[in-house]
């Protein structure tokens, strides 16, 4: 049985002639924080599409656990229990938090009511979302509060709280503390640590890599349109990940290559 809940295989993207992804491997254990960093334009945003059925592989192989899925859409990951908070938030501001939880999951009352006027069961709605909140420590002041008068971290919290309130197995995290201040985004960090205690598996797409060091696991570093290494938070530090973000790493690991190669 596999160790991990989700992994890639050799998975690449073309856009006709374009190579946007090439032969990426990846895993997440239950419950361990992953993080992929990379500059503008290494594949992450293409990635990540792929793991939430956004986007259809060119080639290789995406499995939960021991087995091969294929994704033909969102709905199909979210199925699997995999649930993405991309940067826009994909929020209704105009209704509260318990209308944004259970957007498209709404719960119809029981009986007659509910089945001919599909009357929706705004107690019970109320109920679970407040479970939801106390159970990830989110604070808001009112769940019947318009999610467009939050502040930027409870709407984030709000989001991510949507994301796992069904069960889900796997979040991803698109920057989810972009324009955010450092109070707010340590609210955010501290969420995803106690997700990760709930067995949950977090990926973390972030260019701030300070947030990166203090919650992740292990990191995954994405340069044009490759995986090229996989480091362990404990054993590498920023000057580190910025070398191999930037390249030079990698060029590095190219010389001293070639070097060993001549010497034979």
């Amino acid at each position: 049985m596999s160790e991990y809940i989700l992994r890639t295989e050799s998975v690449g993207k073309n856009y006709g002639a374009i190579v946007a992804l090439e032969n990426v491997n990846f895993n997440v254990k239950p419950g361990e924080v992953v993080g992929i960093v990379g500059d503008n334009g290494a594949g992450k945003s293409t990635f990540i599409k792929i793991l939430s059925g956004a986007h259809k592989a060119s080639k290789g192989y995406v499995y939960m656990g021991d087995e091969l899925v294929d994704f033909d859409s969102p709905r199909d990951a979210i199925d699997r229990g995999i649930e993405t908070v991309y940067q826009d938030l994909s929020l209704a501001p105009h209704l509260d938090v318990v209308g944004n939880i259970f957007l498209g999951r709404e719960i119809e009352k029981k009986g007659l009511g509910g089945k001919l006027f599909h009357t929706l069961d705004r107690k019970e709605m109320t109920k679970r979302t407040e479970e939801v909140l106390k159970r990830l420590k989110i604070r808001v002041k009112s769940v019947k509060q318009p999610v467009g008068t939050l502040s930027g971290g409870q709407r984030q919290a709000v989001a991510i709280g949507k994301a796992i309130a069904w069960g889900s197995k796997v979040v991803i995290l698109d920057e989810p503390t972009n324009n955010l201040g450092v109070e707010e985004s340590e609210k955010v960090l501290s969420m995803i640590r106690d997700i990760a205690k709930q067995g949950i598996s977090v990926i973390l797409i972030s260019h701030t890599l300070p947030y990166v060091m203090e919650v992740c696991d292990r990191i995954f570093v994405f340069h044009l349109g490759k995986s090229i290494a996989v480091l362990d938070r404990k054993e590498t530090n920023i000057d580190e990940l910025v070398s191999w973000i930037t390249g030079s790493k990698t060029m590095e690991v190219h010389l001293e290559d070639e070097g060993e190669e001549e010497a034979k």
